[in-house]
């Protein structure tokens, strides 16, 4: 392990199991077009078994945000638990071969890894069954001086506080953090996981976080506001640096006083949305990281969420940033 490491991610490891389908395949398993559903074992494995030919990647929120940052030329680790399993050797095996530092041993007992089946139809609509399995297993023994050491920046991800020792294990993550001079940053993850623990949140929020990202309607679920202007005015209280995401109007970064308006980039053609949050988050820290302005930062962001959306597949390339101004 080194202090070398510029972000370490907390969250779900989540294997992404991504096929092109049909609409037939959908009506058979009882999956409405573009649902995202929770599945049991048994249903993930009879999904599974009944998909053709598929790309299997390690997934879920920060662990993108993280394979982003790393491929960006970032210095990254992380800490999520998976079974050993053939998923767990899969989300383990991807993360290490594009550099991250896998902080957890796989677990050699309880259930299985989690996967998101991600079944693609014509026109890229995707369809999500998820197990969450093994994810829900991390556990605040999990967060220890050596897995945790001294990163400059870690990364929360807001479904962590989903599993039972969640708030406990994101407290004691940030206590070791704010000893080793380590800024803590928190990813609101979706507006529903705000409305199911706004008051833990808001906690975090005012005493741990050195950095939030988000989207609009994240923060407007966490601080109970319905337009831009009154969140930016309440975000400026607190101590936080802020990252806002907003879709086709771009994103505000609000620091205090300093508010920064950055516009989005034009896209003839949105692929998938999928994970767009994600590669900002991974651009937007991969400059904070580096020192960049606040104004670069966002930049940053902008570029790589672009470049996301006009793919299948939340993962930001290798060398996105090279030569970007």
């Amino acid at each position: 392990m080194t202090d070398k490491v510029q972000l370490l991610g907390i969250s779900n490891a989540i294997v992404d199991v991504l096929a092109h389908v049909d609409n037939a395949f959908l009506d058979s398993i009882g999956a409405p077009l573009g649902s995202m559903t929770l599945i049991d074992e048994n249903q993930a494995h009879d999904i599974y078994s009944r998909m053709g030919p598929a790309t299997e990647m390690s997934g879920g929120s920060v662990a993108n945000t993280i394979a982003g940052f790393a491929n960006l030329g970032g210095a990254t680790a992380y800490i999520g638990k998976v079974r050993d399993d053939q998923f767990g050797e899969i989300f383990n095996h991807d993360m290490r071969s594009l550099g991250v530092d896998i902080r957890l041993e796989p677990a050699t007992s309880g259930t299985p890894t989690a996967r998101c089946h991600v079944l693609i139809t014509e026109g890229g609509q995707r369809t999500m069954q998820t197990y969450l399995g093994a994810c829900l297993e991390l556990a605040l023994a999990d967060i220890t001086l050596s897995t945790v050491g001294a990163p400059k920046a870690l990364l929360l991800e807001g479904y962590v506080w989903d599993i039972a020792e969640g708030p406990a294990l994101a407290k004691k993550a940030a206590e070791i953090a704010r000893a080793n001079g380590t800024a803590v940053s928190l990813s609101l993850s979706d507006s529903f996981c705000v409305e199911r623990h706004r008051a833990s949140f808001l906690d975090f929020v005012q005493n741990d976080a050195d950095i939030v990202v988000a989207d609009e309607e994240e923060i407007h679920a966490l601080l109970g506001t319905d337009n831009i202007e009154t969140a930016v005015r309440d975000l400026a209280t607190y101590e936080a640096l802020f990252a806002v995401t907003r879709s086709a109007q771009g994103s505000v970064i609000v620091h205090g006083d300093t508010v920064i308006e950055q516009e989005a980039a034009f896209v003839k053609n949105v692929v998938d949305t999928t994970g767009a949050g994600d590669a900002y988050s991974a651009g937007f820290l991969y400059g904070w990281a580096n020192g960049r302005s606040l104004t670069e930062c966002a930049k940053y962001g902008t570029r790589c969420a672009t470049k996301v959306i006009q793919q299948v597949g939340a993962r930001v390339e290798k060398g996105l940033l090279d030569g970007f101004q």
